[in-house]
């Protein structure tokens, strides 16, 4: 019985963690429960032995994404660098080519920012909470005196970033995804310097 415990453990795991993401990828409508059980190795009715409905994967799915990203970003606010070092090093990250064109692993507050603000409110009380920590940390990092201007700084870092990566994505003109990538990260650094 411990056996098939685990098994059941690991199996729900890995339907979790390839929903996470394929929804990055392809968008939380991009694929349905079948495609999603046979890309996990099992079989559309096996879903149901780990998820009531697809909404409660889609919820579990968003945030094993967003805690992936938040990993990331709670690396750097864990490091003993200068703000300033810091702050430059989640800027470059996050507007580089590599996040820009690695959809399945990038951040899903901008992977997904278009299909929570449509999904059920465990899926949108998940993105408002990794939201709420990266301005957390974008907030520790910005050096300024008032906490209210840290906020507003904060807040303007993230929406240029998840911004940006967006534009850059969704551009079919190369050079002008990379220049949208290059300004935000110089004009972030700027203001931020």
């Amino acid at each position: 019985m411990g056996s098939s415990k685990a098994e059941k453990a690991e199996n729900h795991e890995r339907i979790v963690r390839i929903a996470a993401a394929r929804f990055r990828e392809i968008g939380i409508e991009g694929i349905g429960v079948a495609d999603l059980m046979k890309d996990a190795g099992m079989t559309h009715g096996g879903f149901y032995r780990h998820f009531a409905s697809r909404e409660e994967l889609v919820a579990e799915a968003v945030a094993r994404a967003l805690q992936d990203g938040g990993q990331a970003v709670a690396a750097i606010a864990n490091s003993t660098q200068s703000r300033q070092i810091l702050f430059t090093a989640l800027v470059d990250g996050y507007l580089s080519i590599a996040h820009r064109d690695g959809l399945a692993s990038s951040c899903a507050v901008t992977a997904l920012a278009a299909d929570v603000a449509r999904s059920n409110d465990k899926a949108r009380s998940a993105y408002t909470s990794q939201v709420s920590l990266y301005l957390k940390v974008l907030g520790e990092l910005i050096a300024s005196e008032k906490s209210a201007s840290k906020r507003t700084a904060a807040i303007a870092a993230l929406a240029t970033m998840v911004g940006a990566v967006s534009l850059a994505r969704a551009v079919n003109d190369a050079a002008l995804s990379d220049e949208i990538l290059q300004s935000a990260a110089r004009e972030l650094k700027a203001r931020m310097a």
